[in-house]
């Protein structure tokens, strides 16, 4: 099984109906889905200017970060996080999906128009550990304070 083909069906197990959810999912012409998060995974959603730079340390520490996705203008990046964690979590200006909520999820490894993927999903279930995100939340907004203070 490919990578792509892997993550397309970890993504879809949280599908109401997986199998409906992967048969539209590949004809659409949107190449997108819309599914429930708070079951395999939560999302925390930060601003682009934060987000990118977050990324960014994430990448510099961690071989693999979890998904992360952004939307169309490069407005709001999530990251893919254990459920359970949007509950918990408590940060000015970070949106969060988790129990209850619904996200749009493109499939992976297929170029959109919106919301598209910055680190696709590899099928494996990695997720980001909220702690190492909010670590590298603060490390990007110190640096970008730093820059824009001198």
């Amino acid at each position: 099984m490919t990578g792509a083909k892997t993550a397309v069906e970890w993504l879809a197990s949280v599908a109401p109906d997986p199998e409906s959810c992967r048969w539209e999912w590949e004809r659409s012409a949107h190449g997108v889905a819309l599914l429930p998060a708070g079951k395999v995974w939560d999302v925390l959603i930060l601003p682009g200017d934060l987000g990118f730079p977050t990324l960014d340390v994430l990448t510099r520490i961690l071989d693999q970060p979890g998904p992360v996705l952004v939307d169309f203008g490069d407005n709001r990046v999530g990251f893919f996080v254990p459920p359970g964690t949007a509950a918990r979590w408590l940060g000015t200006g970070i949106r969060t999906a988790g129990r209850g909520t619904w996200i749009v999820v493109p499939y992976p490894g297929r170029a959109t128009r919106g919301v598209r993927w910055l680190v696709a999903p590899d099928g494996s279930g990695t997720l980001t550990d909220p702690a190492l995100l909010e670590l590298a939340m603060h490390e990007a907004a110190a640096v970008a304070a730093v820059e824009r203070d001198g």
